[in-house]
């Protein structure tokens, strides 16, 4: 996110951002829609799934990190609960993939009150190689009357990248690929960009 055409994925399909004031004009069209600051429930539990088949390897990534975002007064935060199961003999692909994963953005409005616009996801793929990490998952709950909603209908999918550095290896990293922009069509399954934005706190696990 230290680029300066990063693309941002919150209030609504990403859009290029150049510096604060182009989020800035999003947010005043937002803050007279009735939005309310308030906190976001707690995400929704994974479904218990059982135990992999005898044979299959298993891959598990979980936490929770607040990530750098480039404009004052935003928090951005994505915490996961993701599985996967691979066939050892198979493609990259997983034979199944699940559990949840929340990205969650508080911003101050132009008014000084605060909005949190968030989103929960259903992981449909979960894929995994060495430290690093990318799960794609579809809509399940949003912000109520928030920018997110008419995507809620259509079920959107998004993605998320992490990089999970080991010992002195720098920071952690993830990457959001927001919603498709009209006309690009539906975001495949298991795609995310690269994982470029470090955390500031929190941290995730890979096994």
């Amino acid at each position: 996110m230290s680029n300066g055409n990063r693309r941002v994925f919150v209030l609504g399909p990403a859009v290029s951002i150049g510096v604060a004031a182009t989020i800035t004009v999003g947010i005043i069209a937002a803050s007279h829609t009735g939005w309310a600051a308030a906190d976001a429930p707690a995400p929704a539990k994974p479904a218990h799934s059982g135990a992999p088949p005898v044979g299959a390897k298993a891959t598990h990534l979980k936490g929770w990190a607040r990530m750098y975002f480039p404009a004052p007064d935003n928090d951005v935060q994505v915490t996961v609960d993701a599985h996967a199961t691979f066939d050892p003999n198979g493609a990259w692909r997983p034979t199944r993939s699940w559990g949840t994963f929340r990205i969650s953005h508080r911003l101050k409005l132009p008014d000084g009150t605060w909005f949190t616009n968030w989103g929960d996801l259903k992981v449909d793929c979960l894929t995994t190689g060495g430290p690093t990490a990318t799960v794609t998952g579809t809509l399940t709950r949003v912000t109520p009357g928030g920018p997110w909603e008419g995507m809620l209908k259509e079920h959107t999918r998004m993605g998320v990248s992490f990089y999970v550095a080991g010992r002195n290896a720098g920071p952690s990293r993830i990457g959001l690929s927001g919603a498709p922009r009209p006309g690009e069509g539906r975001l495949p399954q298991c795609m995310a960009p690269a994982a470029d934005a470090p955390l500031i706190k929190g941290g995730y696990t890979l096994s």
